[in-house]
């Protein structure tokens, strides 16, 4: 058998590219403003010299930008490009002899996808639209939500979350505390959407009209705050879909439609979808019609519940389709499951991610966590947002805790990573445990509930000081910047952020021991934090207000919780 000869062209080798998901499967993510940063081996036999170039366009121009790379060490190239507008971005890397000038060599092209700014940070309020009213055995209204609003922007939060607000289904209807079969009078859970007032393009009567959510959005807008809406791709049996659209749905051998399951929970009063039923065009493009139906009414983020129970074709064609057309909106991922399932969903194209954060506690599996997270590979493609509670998780740790504990746990997740959502009603302590689970007992997920927002246990002070420098500390913005430092006691966790760009530092140093004063040697990484080995600099406290005078990487440290569980420094007389 005779063997072809190749065709020339140039003798030069591009292999060990970076940054790839899955080998350049997927798109790594970015905002406006950014830059990536491409390495690659870059080589060839003999000694004529070469030179290489990224080049790279979005996906609504036509000509290619040319961005140089240069020589690191040992073959490998560096070179960056900047992005600014949302959407998709291509880009390949060229190499070329420089004499004699051969045939250029060209890598593949890859996908960048740009995101907005609040994909990367964002400070969340969750809000039960029907808890927020004064009578325990009535719906609040969304006039009652407005008059919410004031008080959520004080705290300090940007963003307002709220849970399903369709109608609720009657069949099967949940009670209080999940019982199985709900008492006269009580509200279901949200989640089972539909009923004869309709379905995920409806609002529940019981909050109002339409025309007065639309107000209730307005009213967002004027102080600025971005909404989230929860999509639950749940229906009741009530739900319109159901009669007009039975094969969307899984059914059993007798023929009749399968309840829902995420094992070990079961859902006697939701029916899944069958995403891949005979019908399922109908149903993807149905689904693709709800977020922008709700896109049109203010929403610029969608948290979608469940998301792991869906297959992953579906979430590559919604989440493109959505974003080539609106790649303003932001789409989370509730995904409280397998690690390698989590990814998966950022690479299929998720902006933001639930974490295990609430099941982290320890010094080393937080430090061991949050490395992972915001480090590459995984930080190129998967953000988390960090909430302490849920209205499905309330560790145990919280279990008839006061203050030291919800301060604590705010506060790491508030400063760990540059998102952070609070479920409503953290902020007044609200602490009793469902006994035979882990969520808040009498929850607002299954009955009618009213706060005592006056309550006098609360921490909204210290809510709206880590809250305020969040807005103020353009280091908390940022995601990848995270830095652990070395302290010797192992109930003192110590980690920074850096802004690199005009030398903004914070200092981060937190009391794990919620029970007792704890004190230790804190051994600071110096140039991390733009200092150099001798240096006198000033540590400012923005809970506190205290400042000290600090030098050299070795200091003293000591926490007492039922003071402030942490420090919030900020590093001053760093070099910028």
């Amino acid at each position: 058998m005779s063997v072809n000869f190749p065709t020339k062209k140039d003798n030069l080798v591009i292999e060990v590219i970076s940054p790839l998901v899955d080998r350049g499967k997927y798109g790594v993510h970015r905002v406006p403003g950014e830059t990536i940063t491409v390495h690659a081996d870059i080589y060839r036999h003999s000694h004529e010299r070469y030179d290489a170039a990224i080049e790279y366009r979005h996906s609504s121009q036509k000509k290619w930008s040319r961005a140089p790379m240069k020589p690191l060490d040992n073959d490998l190239w560096e070179g960056s490009f900047p992005v600014q507008k949302l959407g998709y971005y291509h880009y390949k890397i060229v190499a070329w002899t420089l004499s004699p000038q051969d045939v250029p060599t060209e890598s593949e092209v890859f996908e960048a996808r740009v995101d907005p700014l609040f994909a990367r940070q964002g400070t969340w309020y969750e809000m039960w639209p029907k808890s927020q009213g004064k009578n325990p055995n009535k719906s609040a209204t969304w006039a009652d939500c407005i008059s919410r609003l004031d008080y959520i922007v004080s705290l300090g939060f940007d963003t307002v979350y709220l849970v399903p607000f369709h109608p609720i289904g009657e069949t099967n209807r949940k009670g209080a505390n999940n019982a199985l079969k709900a008492k006269p009078g009580e509200p279901g859970c949200p989640y089972a959407v539909g009923n004869k007032h309709g379905g995920h393009f409806a609002v529940d009567p019981e909050l109002g009209t339409m025309e007065e959510f639309e107000q209730f959005a307005s009213a967002c807008k004027q102080r600025g705050l971005k909404l989230a809406i929860d999509i639950a791709l749940n229906c009741s049996p009530d739900h319109p879909y159901v009669k007009e659209h039975p094969e969307w749905y899984f059914h059993e051998p007798d023929g009749s439609i399968k309840f829902a399951e995420n094992p070990p929970k079961k859902y006697e009063d939701i029916y899944p979808f069958d995403y891949y039923n005979e019908n399922y065009k109908e149903l993807w493009e149905e689904i693709k019609k709800i977020i922008l139906f709700w896109a049109d009414k203010g929403f610029e983020i969608f948290r979608i519940d469940n998301p792991h129970t869906k297959p992953f074709p579906f979430w590559e064609w919604l989440i493109r389709s959505i974003k080539e057309e609106h790649p303003e909106l932001v789409l989370l991922a509730e995904a409280f499951t397998r690690p390698k399932m989590m990814k998966r969903l950022g690479k299929v194209g998720f902006d933001m991610s639930y974490t295990y954060y609430a099941w982290r506690t320890e010094k080393w599996e937080l430090e061991e966590y949050f490395r992972e997270l915001t480090s590459k590979p995984v930080s190129d493609y998967m953000r988390g947002i960090l909430f302490p509670t849920t209205p499905d998780i309330f560790p145990d740790y919280f279990a008839n805790q006061g203050p030291p504990t919800f301060k604590l746990r705010y506060f790491l997740a508030a400063t760990l990573s540059s998102l952070v959502g609070m479920y409503n009603g953290y902020e007044l302590c609200e602490n009793e445990k469902n006994p035979a689970k882990e969520e808040l007992y009498n929850s607002e997920k299954y009955q009618y509930k009213v706060h005592n927002w006056n309550c006098p246990v609360n921490i909204k002070e210290f809510l709206r000081k880590v809250n305020f420098a969040r807005k103020q500390q353009s280091a908390l913005s940022e995601y990848e910047n995270l830095r652990f430092h070395y302290a010797e006691n192992t109930n003192i966790m110590v980690y920074s952020k850096r802004d690199w760009k005009n030398g903004n530092t914070v200092l981060c140093i937190v009391n794990l021991d919620v029970k007792k004063t704890q004190n230790s040697f804190v051994y600071l990484n110096l140039p991390e934090l733009g200092l150099s080995d001798g240096q006198g600099y000033t540590v400012k406290d923005l809970i506190s207000g205290q400042n000290f005078l600090w030098r050299g990487s070795k200091n003293y440290v000591e926490i007492n919780p039922e003071k402030e569980p942490c420090h919030l420094f900020v590093v001053e007389n760093a070099k910028g």
